[in-house]
């Protein structure tokens, strides 16, 4: 184990939420959510990033031909050992790894006997020299290479002396992370703590890590037993995403580790506070729910209903919580008493540069006003350009660039010229701009694409501004499925422009409303950046 490890008892955070997370079923991350993803982790202060597998999809070679800035955190690209039969300058997957702009590649091999006899078909001898060869290929090129050992724990039961010499090839080989890999997830935590013991006195010079997934609903303590027997790095997946049944979920991981043991994960006080909001945010990229009932960062994490709970909790709170819900940035939630907020608010305010007296009475009024809203469907963890508008609006921050007075969507269904069966959007929008009346008409591949395109061609000309913006993503979800046609729906909107990126929020019982409002937001959030403080200058 390095000196750099071996003296301290710092765990090192790897984020696989966007590669072994988007092996979830169900889920398909665009390159967008990646880039949005991933700088959310990056301000929470993991260590690494596993942003995909190079070469294996369009998504992830367009995250790693532009990736993000990451100021914390050092992106990762996943690959596999060179193929048997080929040379390490030639393979396509490595030469893959190689190209992609990732200053870390993890390098996935057999460790499982059983495997290499029946899955590879090669001699073990060879399955070691493409550990060997492949990480000393990539240690050359790259900052780091990380030894992903599949299916260790597996191999290591079936053929110890065989297992280790896998993780052995990979460390001469000049492997940073030696990761011990729960594949399958069927190991239990004392096997864990037996054989990450056992690996830690065969290699004591390894840096060793673990990877589990969540077969048996053990992740977490398969994770936590790695870590005393020996490992520091840990990988795992926000809100537990992963193959089957997930892998182990850092949103439960994180605050153990930093509030609940004696060791140290590189997130400070304030970084912890971003957790909820983190794990929310994902959520709203996958267009889903939170889970209501996680550890920490649930909605129910920290909520109490009725009888001695109640009572007890109103005395102390540490009679029925084990940590304070400000700490992972939640919420206190009595049903017949709701305190939470004014904390949360003011975090946020600091989050965007918003300096606010905390003594403001605009400050309970915005409270109050962030409540009703979500309480509404609003959801501003994952919409952060509307919420920084609410605030500022309601401190009289943001001018009224323009005031939409009406707008009129038409779709038309017809088979065209060539016999072709085509669907055509108009929108048509009224305003009134620096003080003029404005009418406009645009055409869309989509109705709210054609409301996009007559809002902007009728502020382009007073606000030049808007040419670079851009609209990357939509997302639609049903609130209230048991109302019918009569549903609240929420839209979230991602913009991007030569400010970066941002989302913005809509609810309304009508989809196109709700876009409308979304696209608003993104407009004004736009012209307020861009440092425009008066209609039409």
């Amino acid at each position: 184990m390095s000196a750099e490890i071996r003296e301290n008892r710092r765990v090192y955070l790897f984020d696989s939420t966007l590669r072994d997370g988007a092996q979830t079923q169900g889920v398909d991350f665009t390159a967008a959510d990646k880039i949005a993803l991933a700088r959310a982790l990056d301000r929470l202060g993991v260590d690494y990033i596993e942003g995909g597998w190079p070469g294996a999809n369009p998504t992830d070679d367009a995250l790693f031909a532009e990736p993000p800035e990451l100021t914390t955190a050092k992106l990762v690209a996943f690959g596999m050992t060179r193929r048997p039969g080929r040379s390490v300058d030639n393979d396509p997957g490595l030469a893959a790894l190689v190209q992609a702009k990732a200053p870390v590649a993890c390098i996935v091999g057999k460790t499982w006997d059983f495997h290499v006899d029946v899955a590879l078909e090669i001699p073990r001898e060879e399955n070691l020299a493409l550990i060997g060869d492949s990480i000393a290929h990539m240690a050359a090129r790259k900052a780091e290479a990380h030894f992903d050992a599949e299916h260790f724990f597996d191999g290591f039961k079936a053929n110890r002396d065989y297992a280790l010499a896998c993780l052995a090839a990979a460390q001469e080989a000049g492997g940073r992370w030696l990761v011990l890999c729960d594949t399958n997830g069927g190991t239990l935590p004392h096997e864990v703590s037996e054989i990450v013991s056992a690996v830690r006195a065969a290699l004591p010079d390894a840096n060793l890590g673990i990877h589990c997934h969540d077969d048996t609903d053990n992740a977490v303590a398969n994770s936590l037993a790695a870590v005393l027997a020996g490992a520091r790095q840990v990988q795992g997946t926000l809100n537990g995403l992963g193959e089957r049944c997930g892998n182990a979920n850092l949103c439960a991981l994180i605050p153990t580790f930093a509030l609940k043991m004696d060791f140290d994960v590189g997130i400070g006080p304030d970084q912890l506070s971003q957790l909820t909001s983190v794990s929310r945010l994902l959520d709203e990229r996958l267009n889903r729910p939170a889970d209501p009932g996680a550890a920490y960062v649930g909605p129910r994490a920290f909520a109490h209903k009725g009888g001695l709970h109640v009572s007890a909790v109103a005395k102390d709170t540490r009679t029925y919580e084990h940590v304070e819900p400000a700490l992972v940035g939640n919420e206190r939630h009595i049903v017949v008493s709701d305190q939470a907020g004014r904390a949360n608010i003011l975090s946020r305010f600091a989050e965007i540069g918003l300096e606010v007296d905390s003594d403001d009475p605009k400050v309970a009024a915005l409270v109050e006003e962030v409540k009703a809203r979500e309480f509404q469907g609003f959801a501003y963890d994952g919409a952060e350009a509307s919420f920084e508008l609410l605030a500022r609006r309601a401190l009289g921050q943001v001018p009224d660039y323009f005031e939409l007075q009406r707008f009129k969507v038409m779709d038309d269904r017809r088979w065209n010229a060539r016999g072709e069966l085509v669907t055509e959007s108009e929108a048509t929008v009224t305003l009134e701009v620096a003080g003029q009346p404005m009418m406009t008409v645009a055409d869309g591949n989509g109705p709210v694409d054609a409301l996009d395109k007559a809002l902007r061609k009728a502020l382009l000309p007073t606000y030049p501004q808007l040419e670079t913006m851009r609209l990357t993503d939509y997302k639609v979800r049903i609130l209230t499925p048991q109302a019918g046609t009569e549903a609240v729906t929420r839209v979230m909107i991602e913009s991007a422009g030569r400010n970066g990126r941002w989302t913005t929020v809509g609810v309304s019982t009508n989809v196109i409303d709700a876009s409308c409002k979304a696209l608003i937001d993104a407009i004004v959030w736009k012209l307020r950046r861009e440092g425009l403080r008066e209609p039409g200058v």
